[in-house]
């Protein structure tokens, strides 16, 4: 019997795109509570103002808020927006380290998922972009926009 593997994303950071320049990605599972992750498979997570910060050698989301489950029990947490531990090997730690130490590099949470019945968080290793970086993106993607639409013009005659 093979592995059963599910790829539903739970939730998903649009805006990190946006903001910043992802380098490198890892993907970290999560320690929760039993009613945190029945409130995850609902899609009831939001990871729009979340991150990531090193302590103790030990990698914490701070601001990933689940809301909490509705048909919960007494071991419902009572802060949804508790800072959660996340699993990496300890060498992706020790490297994640020294790359948050340098200038402008932050711990940025891209998605949350379920894969082979167990939450994970795509964690990306982002440096923040400047306006005109961002204005510089969006003017790259309207014109792309212009040149699909005036190829499916000429498609159509």
């Amino acid at each position: 019997m093979g592995k059963k593997t599910d790829g539903k994303v739970l939730a998903q950071n649009k805006k990190a795109s946006h903001d910043y320049f992802i380098e490198d990605t890892y993907e970290a599972g999560m320690v929760l509570t039993g009613t945190e992750i029945k409130s995850l498979r609902l899609g009831k997570a939001n990871i729009a103002d979340a991150f990531a910060t090193i302590r103790n050698g030990e990698v914490f989301v701070h601001n990933m808020h689940i809301s909490p489950f509705e048909q919960g029990n007494r071991f419902n947490p009572t802060d949804p927006t508790r800072a959660r531990k996340l699993l990496l090997h300890k060498e992706q730690i020790s490297k994640l380290i020294g790359l948050t130490k340098q200038e402008g590099y932050t711990l940025v949470p891209l998605k949350i998922y379920v894969r082979n019945g167990y939450a994970k968080l795509l964690i990306g290793l982002g440096r923040g972009k400047k306006n005109y970086d961002k204005r510089e993106a969006a003017a790259k993607r309207d014109a792309q926009r212009e040149i699909q639409r005036a190829l499916r013009e000429k498609q159509k005659y």
